[in-house]
């Protein structure tokens, strides 16, 4: 029998299918309009507006956007699944802090690479097998880990920042020529393109498909013939293998591995994945919408600083606009639900 046919019928995921023209429009536009209204109100000051809307600030921004919307890549798969990954700050912090240790130690640029993405990988594998395997809940098994992860990468470092020798991966995230907005750097490109390409494979393969499947029901998804178990284990995997490749762009720009960054990062790489339309309920998001969604963290934190804001202000901005977010993510359900 083949049970994967009624889920291959469709191209829009249970979620996209049952919401009104309203609430499909709320979702589609509401991250763009939400980005347009934060570059407007910077923009409208005039003490701010000199400095904002230039070439070589929106660079800038681009450059801050990059390992957000990378680890957003990765959470958009698990939230869209009906999962929560709490530990991504800790593995960027423990991925950066392997690849910093493996170039002091003469590895080729080319292996540390793969190692630290790998390491991701693994990390998220452990993860997806937790949740998956053992049936625990996604929160309980990542809040571990961010504590599991977090200690390693301390015990590896020392607790110390690991300065790492010049190599060709300092390059990526390097601010070349930063009076004009163009050439941008290699990591900015890296970020546009696997979010392309996971934007075709959420929308036109079947492991996007079961993706969705499993967030919007995971119990008539498991009737259906999908192997949700082994699903789980590669959605998380997967999305460990973004956060490695995170860690590495975050070494990229400090050019050292340090334990102690990327600490609250996941609170921001969920803020973009919910404001650019996924449901923490699961079932529903893109990845289109989360890149929207990271580029309006940037933009909140670069404007606040052109405005000279505190950073304690900025924290509580930026925890207005998770709740703002959370918010509109239910008035969302409560539409397609009536």
């Amino acid at each position: 029998m083949n049970t994967a046919l009624p889920i291959e019928k469709e191209e829009r995921p249970p979620a996209m299918r049952k919401m009104r023209p309203p609430n499909l429009l709320l979702t589609v536009l509401g991250p763009f309009i939400g980005l347009a209204l934060v570059v407007g109100l910077f923009s409208s000051m005039p003490e701010v507006r000199p400095y904002f809307l230039t070439g070589a600030n929106f660079k800038i921004i681009f450059i801050q956007t990059v390992i957000v919307a990378i680890g957003a890549l990765g959470m958009t798969l698990i939230v869209i699944s009906g999962g929560i990954d709490l530990s991504v700050g800790s593995v960027i912090a423990l991925t950066s802090v392997v690849a910093a240790i493996l170039l002091t130690q003469n590895f080729s640029p080319f292996l540390v690479v793969l190692l630290a993405i790998l390491a991701g990988g693994v990390i998220g594998s452990i993860n997806g097998a937790m949740v998956a395997g053992f049936r625990m809940m996604p929160f309980i098994v990542t809040l571990g880990m961010m504590g599991i992860a977090r200690g390693i990468a301390k015990w590896l470092a020392k607790s110390q920042p690991v300065n790492a020798p010049e190599s060709s991966i300092n390059n990526w995230m390097a601010l070349n020529d930063p009076d004009h907005f163009f050439p941008l750097p290699p990591g900015v490109w890296i970020a546009i393109g696997l979010a392309c390409l996971m934007s075709l494979v959420m929308r036109r393969t079947v492991f996007g498909r079961y993706v969705f499947a499993i967030g919007s029901n995971e119990a008539a998804a498991r009737l259906c013939g999908i192997r949700v178990q082994w699903q789980k284990v590669a959605i998380y995997a997967l999305a460990g293998l973004f956060f490695g490749l995170a860690g590495l762009l975050q070494l990229s720009r400090l050019t050292q591995g340090d334990p102690t960054i990327a600490i609250g990062l996941e609170l921001d790489i969920i803020a973009a994945v919910v404001i650019g339309g996924a449901s923490l309920n699961g079932g529903t998001g893109s990845i289109l919408g989360s890149m929207i969604g990271a580029l309006i963290m940037a933009v909140l934190r670069n404007g606040s600083n052109q405005m000279g804001l505190p950073t304690y202000m900025q924290e509580i901005l930026i925890g207005f606009v998770i709740i703002l977010a959370v918010g509109l993510d239910k008035l969302r359900q409560r539409r397609a639900a009536t």
